[in-house]
């Protein structure tokens, strides 16, 4: 136990990475990641191998995780696609749907005609836009047409996408960020645009005026009965939307009914992201959040999701369920697809759902995250949603093609998780052992102890909160080191291994010295009496962090007893002492020099197995380091100048040689062999 503490508090300066997939395709970026860890070890890309890779990479799928008791971290989880029906009020909406759909078709195959880019990208968000919602279409329709009255400029030169994105970048954005970039460029008008423009935007003025929408009558529809199903009256839910537009008719459409509701985009500070999500939280029964302001938030006392519109990239779905579908929910998370009947989005999502579905489940992926973060995958799927809405007939054939890419990236994120996946099923003693460990409790002991021998410092218990002050004139006020409590207590100060102090005092392991007295102590329900004493073994020539602790017990008349210096230690470390007596002069001398023999003959195999431990460890070193070395000269001989190459070589030769002598130096075997301790007890 006790090394375990002082592994903690003796750690080396260390960098952990964090990521959800950390092998994106790109071997290169993956070896940058790797060589941050250990440069030497990664020398190139070609040293990125199963064998080396494994010891620095662990990685638990979502699906595996539990906790220490062995149940899943995540609940299950049910999607299910919502075929919205075109009722007879809802006849011209329909009109609008296809009108729009029309002008983007037209609009788009015009474009793609005369090489005017911009203007395609423009009529696919066209068709986004009138599934999202009347209001959505209507408002870009008038920023459409107020472009088209002015005066129109020369083309524009005819780049990849926008200036200011890259392509890549431009598929990266959400739907309300494309359409922003796009309204914020002067794109020249196709032939009799703007007639068509105005006679779209008086058909969605007056269904706005009539107040009949199709999709916001069923979203009511579906919090009424999630409501019953969940016997909740008071039921939370998200609702996602590409759309700022879409967002605020439905703040409104709910807020006229009844329902509170808060809002979440990417043009709310940080302040005010904090405040909805807190409202949220507390009182409010809907939040409805766009993609961009939905990014890094912790919903999960949420389980109801409803994606109002539905991204193209499956990808972003994903990204939004898993606002809700983290640590801590305790429900199982119910998402729903809202997409209109009728219409070339249901048909590609029907079919892409059911296939996509498969892939996944044949692979074992737990999400099509996994497979599908990139923008690579976005312009894959937003082909095929055009591909679809050019040529409907067609459905089938482009759905199959787009699956085979898909495939062919799950097939490649196999091989690449190959490098760092483990399959062993994880153990919940472990989380359950780290839990339950005292540590919190001997970092207190340490600590409170330390300040009261100590003239310039001190501790007081107020409250059950701690207020400190160290020597250094550091003081701290509500103090607790139980991790639980300061869990629950956001107003205490938690203090652990981790502040400077704390580690500082762990890291100084005062010498017992011969000279000491000796306390003495009494206990309860011993067996036997003598003397107990902690020793710190160590290899001069490793690293400060290679030490082993090991008590020793020794009876009155002279006996070893393992089991009961170990009994003892884990007394000493719980137990509330009082020492009662201290024995002095040649007495004390004469058990410092008895207990330093015993430790001397009992230390001797735990050294003789630190030696094996750190041999094991150098050859390990030695054989990784010497492929590295190899792999560095076989790169530098590719060099074609002969001075640069015979320079680089030269260097790397006296870098091994450099290395070569530290390993030989660290090979070297001298112990050092040190009294933390020394205890007499007795019976109470």
């Amino acid at each position: 136990r006790f090394r375990l503490g002082l592994g903690l508090a003796e750690a080396a300066p260390y960098l952990l990475l964090l990521s959800a997939t950390p092998h994106q395709g790109k071997t290169e970026a993956f070896y940058r990641l790797m060589s941050l860890l250990d440069v030497k070890a990664f020398p190139t890309a070609n040293s990125v191998t199963r064998d080396r890779v494994q010891p620095y990479v662990i990685r638990t799928p979502k699906r595996r995780a539990i906790d220490a008791q062995g149940n899943p971290l995540f609940q299950p989880r049910h999607t299910k696609l919502m075929a919205i029906a075109w009722q007879p009020q809802h006849r011209d909406q329909k009109r609008l749907y296809d009108a729009v759909t029309d002008y983007a078709r037209e609009g788009y195959n015009q474009a793609i005609k005369q090489k005017q880019s911009y203007v395609g990208f423009l009529m696919i968000l066209m068709q986004r836009l009138v599934t999202s919602s009347t209001r959505a279409i209507r408002v870009t329709l008038e920023k459409r047409l107020e472009a088209l009255r002015e005066p129109n400029g020369e083309p524009q030169e005819q780049l990849s996408f926008l200036p200011k994105f890259a392509a890549d970048e431009f598929f990266d954005l959400d739907g309300q960020e494309q359409i922003d970039a796009l309204l914020g460029t002067k794109i020249k008008a196709l032939r009799n645009e703007r007639t068509e423009v105005e006679l779209l935007l008086e058909l969605a003025r007056n269904i706005e005026n009539n107040g009949n929408d199709a999709k916001a009558e069923a979203l009511l529809s579906s919090i009424y009965r999630l409501q019953q199903e969940e016997a909740d009256p008071n039921l939370k839910v998200l609702i996602f939307t590409e759309f700022v537009s879409t967002q605020q008719m439905l703040a409104e459409f709910l807020g006229d009914r009844g329902i509170s509701v808060v809002c979440l985009n990417g043009s709310m500070n940080l302040t005010k992201r904090k405040l909805a999500q807190q409202q949220f939280s507390e009182d409010v029964r809907v939040l409805i959040s766009t993609d961009a302001g939905g990014e890094g938030l912790n919903l999960q006392f949420c389980h109801v999701i409803i994606n109002y519109d539905i991204p193209w990239n499956p990808m972003r779905l994903e990204q939004r369920i898993g606002r809700v579908d983290r640590i801590g929910q305790k429900h199982i998370v119910q998402a729903l697809n809202f997409v209109f009947e009728d219409t070339v989005e249901y048909r590609v999502r029907e079919v892409l759902e059911e296939k996509l579905e498969i892939i996944l489940r044949e692979f074992g992926v737990d999400k099509t995250g996994d497979v599908l973060d990139s923008a690579q995958a976005g312009e894959l799927f937003d082909e095929l949603f055009v591909e679809t809405l050019l040529n409907p007939d067609r459905l089938e054939t482009k759905v199959d093609q787009t699956l085979a890419e898909v495939r062919s990236q799950v097939q490649s994120l196999r091989e690449q998780s190959a490098l760092y996946e483990n399959e062993q099923p994880l153990d919940p003693n472990m989380a359950r052992e780290l839990l339950e460990h005292p540590l919190h409790h001997w970092v207190e002991l340490m600590v409170v102890n330390y300040l009261r021998s100590q003239s310039q410092g001190s501790a007081h218990l107020k409250k059950e909160r701690w207020e400190i002050s160290f020597p250094s004139g550091k003081t701290y006020k509500q103090v607790t080191f139980d991790p639980a409590i300061a869990e629950s207590a956001p107003t205490a100060t938690y203090l652990s291994l981790e502040e400077a102090h704390v580690r500082g005092l762990a890291q100084q392991f005062p010498t017992f010295m011969r000279s000491l007295p000796i306390p003495c102590l009494e206990l309860d329900d011993l067996s036997v009496e003598g003397t107990w004493s902690l020793w710190m073994l160590s290899n001069q020539a490793s690293t400060p962090s290679d030490r082993r602790l090991f008590p020793i017990f020794i009876s009155n008349d002279g006996q070893f007893f393992g089991a009961t210096a170990r009994h003892l230690w884990d007394v000493l470390l719980s137990a509330d002492l009082e020492i009662k007596d201290y024995i002095r002069g040649d007495r004390a001398t004469e058990l410092w020099s008895k207990c330093f023999h015993a430790a001397e003959r009992e230390g001797e195999p735990v050294f003789e197995e630190m030696q094996r431990a750190r041999r094991s460890q150098i050859e390990q070193e030695q054989k990784k380091y010497a492929e590295a070395f190899a792999l560095r000269q076989s790169a530098i001989t590719k060099i074609g100048l002969p001075q640069v190459r015979d320079a680089r070589l030269r260097a790397l030769e006296r870098e091994r040689a450099d290395w070569e002598q530290q390993l030989l130096a660290s090979q070297s075997a001298s112990p050092d062999l040190s009294p933390l301790l020394i205890i007499s007890v007795s019976k109470s």
